[in-house]
């Protein structure tokens, strides 16, 4: 279960550096796709980690 966790916690860290890679690329003048496209990915991504951590911070409680 102890490796379970750590999976879930990794997916979850990969998932939030995604995010600050989007918003970070946001802030780029000229940047290609649109910002409505990264900031879509960044809350998409977000949620995602979001997810992941809940269950990882559940399954680590048990």
């Amino acid at each position: 279960m102890k490796s379970m966790t750590t999976i879930l916690f990794l997916i979850s860290f990969l998932f939030f550096w995604g995010t600050v890679r989007y918003l970070l690329a946001l802030k780029r003048p000229g940047v290609f796709p649109p910002k409505q496209v990264l900031k879509k990915r960044a809350t998409a991504l977000a949620g995602g980690g979001g997810v992941f951590l809940v269950v990882a911070i559940l399954f680590s409680n048990f």
